[in-house]
């Protein structure tokens, strides 16, 4: 990305320099850490650390945040060669506002040095691990939820290698944790999995049984210590983070007077929902606007199911009709109309809301937000991995439909612009990429199957790892899918929406 000539970089040299209104609530080094977080991307730094140096700022308590990158090593080292400090700029029509964020106490790089995080997840002084690693990450199966290890992930759980996985990471933690009696913790997932706790508590139980079996067992008193001292609240975030880009730096430089090469950009609106099940306690998140329950399933649905599957379907069908932006996608003749139908007819009679908020509304809401322009999100972007998100977003939307007798008539457009999509082409011949765990399987099904419609969706609802047996063999479900495939193969994308609206 590219860099002013002779401008001066963000770091705690730098702070004097900024405008006082961008200057961060916490300064690194002044807060000791008590949170480690597993996915240093653009969502982290611009959600959870953004509610954690709030919550510092008004209750104070030693919660920094160590932010650790499983993989990749540059958000490291940009971070720490800008003392751990990065801006957010709230994007609007109205106008931005930058401000930096200190809520990081320091960075690490899981692949480089794997025992470091094992010893940082068995430091008493951590109480907390939030993760933001998104869907793959976590190995499981899309439609089970059961545990589905790699090569990489077995071998972090049944040898003496460093793990490099996630999986493997929190398993020898927890290990190591519970070997030494260091305390409580608390494991909460902040990614788009439905019952996001519970996946992850699921998640771990497994991988502990894989480790068992290959050591012989596990003592019980390991065993009775985790239980004991380890809990997985749910979570439901949201926030619009697009990836940054040139023009991200840009505007973040333009506003603070020194470059920061770890900027990000998002829109104003953000919100967090979590279970309140900390034992060794956490930062008052409350205080910065978070909301703690007992119970965020229905949160949590309703995120996944009106807003992500929303911005999926918008995604999937910009992408087919040639736009680059989910912006600029809506703008598509008859397609918010075509998305409202979605909203109002499908996903609020799948699902009970939260006391009190009505999904049409809420779904009202994520349209309006989703035409911010300035938030440049790519269909692209949003559309990889779709085989890890269709599940929780459309096809949970279906199956409690066919559940209650109901017919899915607009979710089965979504996952029938889903099966196009995974084609590799859009409505004018582009080629468009497909990004997802499962590519080699997808292609595999789609050259066994036959090039008609009825034969793409026959060889794509034979996915196990996508649809569960139930969904792939309700022949009503099949025949809208089949239906709007082929409304989509002969007509593209704006044809097949205005004889739909």
């Amino acid at each position: 990305m590219a860099v002013s000539v002779g401008a001066s970089r963000l770091g705690l040299g730098a702070l004097r320099r900024l405008p006082v209104e961008a200057r961060p609530l916490v300064r690194p080094g002044t807060v000791a850490a008590g949170v480690v977080h597993l996915g240093l991307g653009a969502f982290h730094r611009a959600h959870q650390a953004v509610y954690t140096e709030a919550a510092l700022a008004e209750a104070g308590g030693d919660w920094g945040i160590i932010g650790v990158a499983p993989r990749s090593t540059d958000v490291v080292d940009r971070l720490a060669a800008q003392d751990n400090l990065f801006s957010v700029t709230s994007m609007s029509g109205a106008g931005n506002e930058t401000r930096v964020v200190g809520a990081l106490a320091g960075v690490r790089h899981a692949a480089s040095d794997p025992a470091a995080i094992v010893a940082l997840l068995a430091d008493p002084a951590i109480r907390v691990v939030t993760l933001t690693v998104t869907e793959k990450a976590y190995q499981l199966d899309p439609a089970s939820g059961r545990l589905r290890p790699d090569d990489e992930v077995a071998a972090d759980l049944t040898t003496d290698r460093p793990p490099v996985t996630v999986p493997g990471l929190l398993v020898r933690g927890l290990l190591a944790r519970a070997y030494a009696d260091a305390g409580p913790i608390a494991l909460v997932s902040c990614d788009n999995l439905p019952s996001n706790g519970k996946r992850l508590h699921s998640l771990v139980g497994q991988a502990l049984r894989l480790v068992g079996d290959a050591t012989g067992g596990r003592s019980e008193r390991i065993a009775d210590w985790l239980h004991a001292n380890v809990t997985y609240p749910g979570t439901m975030v949201d926030r619009i983070v697009p990836a940054s880009t040139d023009e991200t730096l840009a505007a973040a430089e333009r506003a603070l007077g020194v470059v920061d090469l770890a900027a990000v950009a998002a829109e104003p609106y953000r919100q967090w929902v979590i279970e309140d099940r900390f034992p060794g306690g956490r930062p008052a998140w409350e205080r910065a606007g978070a909301v703690l329950t007992d119970d965020a399933g229905p949160w949590e649905r309703l995120k996944l199911r009106a807003l992500n599957g929303v911005h999926s379907a918008i995604a999937y069908l910009g992408a087919l009709a040639g736009h680059e932006t989910i912006a600029e996608a809506l703008r598509i003749p008859h397609l918010r109309p075509v998305l409202a139908r979605f909203i109002a007819e499908d996903i609020a009679r799948s699902f009970a809301p939260p006391a009190g908020v009505s999904v049409v509304e809420y779904g009202e809401s994520v349209l309006s937000r989703f035409e911010n322009p300035v938030i440049r999100h790519r269909t692209i972007q949003v559309a990889m991995d779709g085989s890890q998100k269709l599940p929780q977003r459309v096809l949970h939307t279906i199956a409690d439909l066919r559940a209650a007798g109901e017919r899915p008539r607009w979710a089965a457009l979504v996952v029938a612009a889903w099966m196009r999509f995974v084609q590799g082409r859009a409505d004018d011949g582009t080629e468009l990429p497909l990004d997802d765990p499962l590519a080699p399987r997808i292609r595999a099904a789609l050259a066994a199957g036959t090039p008609s419609p009825a034969g793409v969706v026959d060889a794509l609802l034979g996915l196990a790892e996508v649809f569960p047996p139930a969904l792939a063999e309700d022949d009503e479900v099949r025949a809208l899918v089949v239906e709007w495939l082929t409304a989509l193969e002969r007509h593209g994308v704006a044809a097949t929406l205005a004889g739909a609206a």
